[in-house]
């Protein structure tokens, strides 16, 4: 079995550490990055990261998962309330994946409040900061180990 997990940041992730740092925090996409690696690699497990502000590319990237990761991790960003394509592309790879987003989207305004990927994600991290990332990591890795 592979031992990969595919991380999947979506549009405007690019820009963590600069952008709206009251809701966001300071921590960067490459300090994102280095938490998913450091705790993958407690488990074992590798990490392929990718960010894209394009729909079509996070779908690829998905797509492509399917032939050498084990599961997902994604903050699909904005496309989380838009994204049917998205939605239909985790449902089609059939891996375990993880939905994180660093604010309480829930307590934000009321169109964050939709989630395309909720219902078919196997865990949901709401709110956590970043260290919600480290939370799918852990939550994948107890769900692979059987």
């Amino acid at each position: 079995m592979t031992r990969r997990i595919l991380l999947v940041n979506g549009p405007n992730l690019n820009l963590l550490g600069t952008r709206e740092p009251e809701i966001y925090g300071s921590d960067t996409l490459a300090d994102v990055e280095a938490l998913v690696s450091r705790v993958a690699g407690e488990f074992s497990l590798e990490v392929r990261a990718m960010q894209s502000n394009h729909e079509g590319e996070i779908i690829d990237a998905i797509h492509a998962a399917r032939e050498d990761c084990a599961a997902i991790i994604i903050n699909p960003g904005a496309f989380t309330h838009t994204s049917i394509a998205i939605r239909d592309a985790i449902t089609g790879v059939e891996l375990p994946t993880a939905e994180v987003h660093i604010s309480n989207v829930h307590a934000r305004e009321e169109f964050r409040h939709h989630s395309y990927l909720s219902g078919i994600a196997s865990c949901v991290i709401v709110g956590c900061g970043v260290q919600g990332y480290d939370f799918a990591v852990r939550r994948l890795a107890t769900l692979l180990a059987g």
